[in-house]
């Protein structure tokens, strides 16, 4: 799949960028979210492009290993044709957003119902891609009056685990060396012949490497490698539910992806009675990658 590396640099560029462009925020120390109790969110990493007050929000959520810059041409562009205000987010454990121990849907889906009610955002349209999508399903089966449509993107209330390559991605990331003080340029292609022995895809390994930061003169990802390790089969799975969303649904799959096969479609059905089911075709699993403009147009058709 050669031709979606150059889709993945405009997507997931320049991570240089965003340390200007993006507030950052402290590291989360201590998490609740387990025995029982309610999750404590963490503050996480946004933008918000400003639009129209009077409509919904567009809320992208991005997926395992991704960060809110994944979504920044799609933002922009669709800030732009529909007038209205569009927010990118960072999920724990990724991008600018805070480390914290507890990777549980049930806490990732506390995080943005806090952020959302602290920007005065809801009710909105929750886009979720992947893990995004699973959290943006759980938020709207816990609190269906926070989210006036919903869209999940090429993902399922399933579990996936027997259809994901991601932990083998983790054991491919963690298994990297890169010696101290090297330039950047050298890191990434050090860290991309590393990756290359596990992972023969150019265009996963670049999305990957967008991950690779310089901290203190040695490189490190970004990403929180041990928490996401730790709870791998949470992240491939999805919490149990007897509520259903009674808003309308899209479901957006990739015509070359296998994450969502139609034994999935029942349990759709059941907790999103009012799904639709859209195919893009040519697409893989990152359909706002791989497809941009169906991508924005399968969105505006459901807006309207």
């Amino acid at each position: 799949m050669p031709s979606r590396t150059p889709t993945w640099r405009l997507l997931c560029r320049g991570l240089e960028h965003s340390r200007t462009s993006f507030s950052r925020v402290p590291v989360a120390l201590s998490s609740s979210g387990r025995g029982g109790a309610e999750p404590r969110p963490v503050p996480l990493s946004y933008k918000l492009l400003d639009g129209e007050a009077a409509r919904p929000a567009l809320v992208f959520l991005h997926g395992l290993f991704g960060c809110k810059t994944n979504f920044n041409s799609i933002a922009k562009a669709l800030a732009q044709q529909t007038g209205r205000r569009v927010l990118t987010v960072d999920a724990r454990n990724h991008g600018d957003s805070p480390h914290n121990p507890d990777m549980s849907y049930e806490a990732m889906s506390q995080d943005l119902q806090d952020l959302l009610s602290q920007l005065g955002l809801v009710p909105c349209v929750l886009i979720g891609h992947s893990m995004g999508g699973k959290t943006a399903m759980l938020l709207a089966l816990q609190r269906p009056e926070l989210v006036e449509r919903l869209i999940a993107v090429d993902i399922s209330p399933v579990e996936t685990t027997s259809i994901s390559d991601f932990p083998a991605y983790m054991a491919a990331m963690r298994a990297i060396n890169i010696p101290d003080e090297v330039s950047r340029s050298s890191a990434r292609k050090l860290a991309d012949k590393q990756l290359s022995s596990l992972i023969q895809d150019t265009a996963v390994r670049q999305f990957l490497l967008t991950n690779l930061v310089e901290a203190d003169g040695r490189y490190i990802w970004r990403v929180n490698l041990d928490a996401l390790a730790q709870h791998v089969d949470k992240i491939l799975a999805f919490p149990p539910r007897q509520e259903s969303y009674p808003g309308p649904t899209l479901f957006l799959l990739g015509g070359n992806s296998k994450f969502v096969p139609p034994s999935h479609h029942p349990e759709i059905r059941r907790l999103f009675p009012r799904a639709q089911m859209q195919t893009v075709p040519n697409a893989g699993h990152w359909i706002h990658a791989d497809r941009p403009q169906d991508f924005m147009a399968a969105i505006r058709g459901f807006l309207a």
